[in-house]
C-alpha cells in the first residue's frame, strides 16, 4: 500500500473549487494550485499530475454541494473525506478571509490530522436525511405562517377565547370571523389557506418519513430507539438518517461532543471555567435530542404507549430503555430541587439521553435484522 504524501484540501463552492497542497514534510508550507471551475474533470486533471490516487489525500467542507464530490474521488482511488465546519479549528485574531486562504488551511489541518472527518451517509440514509430535513423545512413554513395568520388578526383585536390554538377548533374559529372591507376578506382567506396547505403538507411529509424509515435498511435500529421515552417516530428518524452506525464512536462522550451537547471549557492554571454547551456539532440531532429530553419530566411509568412501543425488542435494549427513563427523571427532579432553571437541566437531561442512545447503538445496528 502507498504511503499518503500529498494533501489537499479543497474550498467547494457552487461554481468553483480552491485546490491547495501539503507535502508530507512537516515544515514544508501550504501552496495554492490555483481555481478550477466546479468540474470533476478538471478536478481530477489538477489532481492527476500530484501522484497516484492512494498517494493523495482530499478534504474539503461540509456545504450546500453535499457529498457527490466525495463519492466520486472514492471511486477513482483517491482518500477524500468531509469535514464539519464547525470542528475545523479557527486562530484568534485571523480575519482575513478567501477561498485560497481556505484551501490552504485545510490542507495544513488535513496533514496535522486535526481535522473532524463526518459520516459519509449511503444513499439510503441520504435520501432519509432529506426527508428528515424536508420535514424540518415544512414545519418552519407552517410556524411562520401561523404567526402571520396571528398577528393579522391581532392587529384586528379578533382574539381566541380558547385556550388550545391551531385545534380544529381554533380552525373553525379563525375561518367564522368576517370582515367589512373586501381587501382584509382576500388577505384572511389567503393566509387561512396557507396555513391548511402547509399543515397537509407536513402531514404528508410524515407518513413518507413513516415508511422510509421502516425500510428494511433501517427498521432495527428505528424501531429500537423508539424504545427510549421521547424518542417517537421523528426523533428516531433523524438519529437513524443523520447519525447511522453509532458503532463508529468509541464511546459516549464521544457522540456528546459529536453533536454539541458537552460543557465549552476555558481553563488555565488552577481556574476551571465551563460555559454554555458547545453547540459544534450537528444541529438536527441536538435539537431532536433537547425536544425528546422533555419527556424526562414525567414520572418513569410503563404506560400502556411504551409497552406497544417496546414490544419485540431486545431484552437489552429494554433494559437500557429503563435504566434510562429512572436516570433521567431522578436527574431532572435533582436538578430542578437544586434551584437549576427548566432549559439548562434539560439540557443536561439532553446529554444523558445521548448516552443511552450511544448504548442502544451498541447492541442494535443498521444491518441488524
Amino acid at each position: 500500500m502507498s504511503k499518503v504524501t500529498k494533501f489537499v484540501g479543497l474550498d467547494v463552492h457552487k461554481s468553483t473549487i480552491a485546490i491547495a497542497i501539503c507535502e508530507g514534510g512537516a515544515t514544508t508550507e501550504a501552496r495554492s494550485l490555483g481555481t478550477v471551475a466546479h468540474d470533476l474533470t478538471r478536478l481530477l486533471a489538477r489532481l492527476k499530475p500530484l501522484g497516484e490516487p492512494e498517494q493523495v489525500h482530499v478534504a474539503y467542507e461540509a456545504g450546500p454541494t453535499g457529498f457527490g464530490l466525495c463519492r466520486a474521488l472514492r471511486e477513482r482511488g483517491y482518500l477524500c473525506i468531509v469535514v464539519a465546519p464547525s470542528k475545523t479549528p479557527v486562530r484568534k485574531g485571523d480575519r482575513v478571509k478567501t477561498d485560497r486562504r481556505d484551501a490552504e488551511k485545510l490542507a495544513r489541518y488535513l496533514r496535522s490530522g486535526e481535522l473532524v472527518a463526518i459520516d459519509l451517509p449511503d444513499v439510503q440514509r441520504e435520501a432519509l436525511r432529506d426527508l428528515v430535513r424536508a420535514r424540518e423545512d415544512a414545519m418552519r413554513a407552517l410556524r411562520r405562517a401561523r404567526q402571520q395568520l396571528g398577528g393579522f388578526l391581532l392587529r384586528h383585536d379578533r382574539r381566541w377565547p380558547g385556550k388550545s390554538t391551531w385545534t380544529s377548533a381554533h380552525m373553525e374559529w379563525i375561518h367564522s370571523q368576517r370582515f367589512e372591507i373586501e381587501a382584509q376578506r382576500l388577505v384572511l382567506n389567503d393566509y387561512y389557506q396557507e396555513v391548511t396547505r402547509l399543515g397537509a403538507r407536513l402531514k404528508h411529509l410524515l407518513e413518507l418519513l413513516e415508511t422510509a424509515a421502516s425500510e428494511e435498511a433501517h427498521r432495527s435500529m428505528f424501531r429500537a430507539l423508539q424504545g427510549l421515552r421521547g424518542v417517537s417516530t421523528i426523533t428516531a428518524a433523524t438519529l437513524v438518517a443523520e447519525l447511522g452506525d453509532l458503532r463508529r464512536f468509541a464511546s459516549a462522550p464521544k457522540l456528546m461532543s459529536y453533536v454539541g451537547l458537552t460543557p465549552s471549557e476555558e481553563s488555565s492554571g488552577n481556574r476551571v471555567r465551563r460555559g454554555r454547551i458547545t453547540k459544534a456539532g450537528n444541529t438536527h440531532v441536538r435539537r431532536a435530542l433537547v425536544e425528546a429530553a422533555w419527556s424526562c419530566r414525567l414520572r418513569p411509568a410503563m404506560t400502556r404507549h411504551m409497552k406497544k412501543r417496546t414490544e419485540g425488542l431486545p431484552l437489552p435494549v429494554i433494559d437500557i430503555a429503563s435504566k434510562a427513563r429512572e436516570r433521567l427523571y431522578r436527574r431532572y427532579t435533582k436538578m430542578r430541587a437544586r434551584g437549576k432553571s427548566p432549559q439548562n437541566t434539560i439540557t443536561a437531561c439532553a446529554r444523558e439521553l445521548v448516552g443511552f442512545v450511544w448504548a442502544i447503538g451498541q447492541h442494535v445496528s443498521p444491518e441488524t435484522k
